[in-house]
């Protein structure tokens, strides 16, 4: 076995942890390779299948729990937060908020398996006051669902997933600067893509403070709340006079968007 092999499974268990709670943190370091890795090596008799499985939901745990006070104490600031650090502020957490409204406290359970929403999901819980002990119960059975299930995948295909890593570490440093390489060009497309979109919209956007003069000397705008129920609930203050129509709803009601003056839309 590889000297790096050696190093996982000397320190296993706190490389877990630590990867496992980071991941879940909401940094972009996926642990699904490593999951699967500690359960290929507890396979093989060099860590302890139950310990990969408590010692990574434990991290997951306490790592959604941190969001979750976040969002029980600093309300939609969280999601806001959540917001600017997105690669896509612009849809930001829309899609994972209308599964949350969809499942409610139900998509707990499932939430490590979609993107974006393992991070948002405990920090909604604390906004909408789910109390701590049901969070516990559903945050925890989420995350011993999601850990042990590719734990125990890695346990049973052990074999194979060694024979696959070889040529892996082989590759070595050659890899990692492959991947790292990939990264940076996602990051940086996504960046160019945002630019090239606001870039389209500034010479339609209204700062607040220019509807606010324009509202006070007597024009008639039509202002449209484009926010999510998730976030409209979250958050319930809105301008005066705006109508309340997410943007899944725009196609039935239509025909309420008048014709014959400005509209201004805003959302989160």
């Amino acid at each position: 076995m590889s000297e790096t092999l050696h190093f996982v499974a000397r320190h296993g268990y706190a490389v877990l942890f630590v990867w496992v709670a980071a991941e879940q943190l909401g940094l972009p370091i996926p642990a699904v390779p490593l999951l699967l890795a500690a359960g290929a090596m507890a396979g093989a008799g060099r860590l302890n299948l139950a310990a990969v499985v408590v010692v990574s939901t434990v991290a997951s745990l306490l790592a959604d729990w941190v969001w979750y006070e976040m969002g029980r104490r600093k309300g939609v600031r969280v999601l806001q937060f959540l917001c600017r650090v997105s690669l896509e502020p612009d849809s930001c957490v829309r899609r994972t908020e209308q599964i949350f409204h969809r499942y409610g406290l139900r998509s707990l359970l499932v939430a490590k398996f979609v993107p974006g929403l393992s991070t948002v999901a405990p920090p909604l819980a604390g906004i909408f006051g789910m109390r701590a002990a049901r969070f516990l119960l559903l945050g925890g059975a989420g995350a011993l669902i999601y850990t042990g299930a590719f734990a125990v995948l890695g346990y049973l295909f052990s074999a194979r997933l060694e024979k696959m890593a070889a040529p892996s570490l082989q590759l070595g440093g050659v890899l990692v600067a492959i991947l790292g390489g990939v990264l940076v060009a996602y990051v940086l497309w996504k960046l160019w893509q945002r630019r090239r979109f606001l870039r389209s919209l500034r010479t339609a956007r209204i700062t607040p403070e220019e509807l606010k003069a324009r509202l006070d000397d007597g024009e008639e705008i039509f202002i449209v709340d484009l926010r999510h129920v998730v976030d409209a609930e979250a958050d319930p203050s809105n301008i005066p006079g705006a109508i309340h129509l997410p943007p899944e709803d725009l196609d039935a009601r239509l025909f309420e968007i008048p014709r014959d003056r400005d509209i201004v839309l805003y959302c989160t």
